[in-house]
């Protein structure tokens, strides 16, 4: 395998839904084995079934371990049972399963350093829960398998358009509870962060939207926004974080105001989600930041509802394998930059000659 390529580790998800149509269509395209090498973690023997009742044209290579990846082809790690059936449409503990048991080992050979990022086809929430699964969603599972201590965030993107999530698997009743200064604070510090390293943007702005409706209408329709959220604000402002807000969500996500800023913090899963559907559906992705690991998603579910008839479309979880080698690339620049700084450039003063000087400085000396 051509070690500078990126390796891109991916997980067949849900085998009862539309994973592995979305994985074959996306690299049936020779440009996208050009740009990567591509390593499914599943099942030879679904992924051979899914392929001929699907009639899609796509060559794979069996193998027994990421190291054995070849670049140009498309490869498949088996981690699950032969006999394993696939039923389309229908959730299954079996299923569910089968896409636990891809994850785990796709998660264990990123952490012997076999794959660079991670990509994740959809699976069923429920199918998956199991004595060893019990986490509302990929991005908790990830957060505590591969995050060293990392804290995860929800950002959904297509182009421009990045949207962050507060909270995010969780009830609508336990919303308000689970909102303190702390967590928000938390939450813009990590936004922030990743919109320098991962999105390379020098000094980003973040919109905050409002928990309740006219961003509490000064007290008269809740107090989260004065109690908890303006002073998460106030507290990132005073490390430098550009935040502003917050802005009552209907209005501002109904604007050109959306064009103004890096980034939208929204404070639960349906604030932010369902708008950015609504505007990026067939091409938006789901990346988890704040944590080592690059991981990707499409924005879209298991489709069910579709599953089996070769209709669906593979362009969400093309852009998700695009984002994770963008994302990987700046990390990378990143790393190098700062592992290889500029030496201290500065005019000595007591000098009449306007010759720079590049010898190191004391604290003193003005910069």
């Amino acid at each position: 395998m051509e070690r500078n390529k990126i390796r891109v580790g991916i997980t067949q998800g849900d085998i009862n839904g539309v994973g592995y149509e979305v994985i074959f269509k996306t690299f049936s395209d020779p440009v996208m084995l050009d740009m990567c090498t591509p390593i499914i973690y599943g099942s030879p023997k679904v992924a051979a079934y899914h392929r001929k009742a699907l009639d899609l044209q796509a060559n794979f290579s069996i193998i027994n371990t990421a190291s054995e990846a070849a670049h140009g082809k498309l490869s498949v790690v088996n981690c699950a049972n032969d006999e394993i059936k696939v039923e389309f449409s229908k959730p299954s503990p079996e299923a569910g399963r089968a896409a636990f048991d891809a994850l785990e080992r796709a998660l264990a050979e990123y952490r012997a350093g076999l794959i660079d990022v991670l990509v994740t086809a959809p699976i069923n929430k429920a199918a998956i829960q199991s004595e060893a699964f019990r986490f509302p969603g990929h991005t908790e599972y990830i957060q505590e398998r591969a995050g060293r201590g990392g804290k995860a965030l929800m950002i959904l993107m297509k182009d421009e358009l990045r949207v962050a999530l507060v909270t995010a698997h969780i009830p609508v009743k336990d919303i308000s509870a689970t909102l303190t200064k702390e967590l928000i604070e938390e939450k813009i510090a990590v936004f922030n962060r990743s919109l320098k390293v991962d999105f390379a943007i020098d000094c980003p702005r973040i919109a905050v939207l409002a928990l309740n409706p006219h961003a509490g209408d000064g007290g008269l329709l809740g107090t989260e926004e004065k109690e908890v959220i303006i002073p998460a604000m106030e507290a990132a402002r005073a490390k430098g974080v550009q935040c502003f807000g917050p802005f009552a969500a209907d209005g501002f996500m109904g604007s050109d105001a959306l064009t103004r800023f890096d980034g939208v913090l929204a404070m639960y899963h349906d604030q932010g989600l369902a708008p950015f559907k609504a505007l990026a559906m067939d091409e938006g992705v789901n990346f988890t930041a704040g944590l080592p690991i690059v991981r990707t998603s499409p924005d879209h579910g298991t489709a069910y509802d579709i599953a089996g008839k070769g209709v669906a479309s593979e362009a969400s979880f093309r852009h998700a394998v695009y984002a994770a080698l963008d994302i990987y690339r700046n990390r990378m620049r990143d790393r190098e930059m700062r592992a290889n700084p500029l030496r201290k450039q500065y005019f000595d003063k007591r000098d009449d000659s306007d010759k720079l000087k590049l010898d190191t400085v004391d604290d003193g000396d003005t910069l």
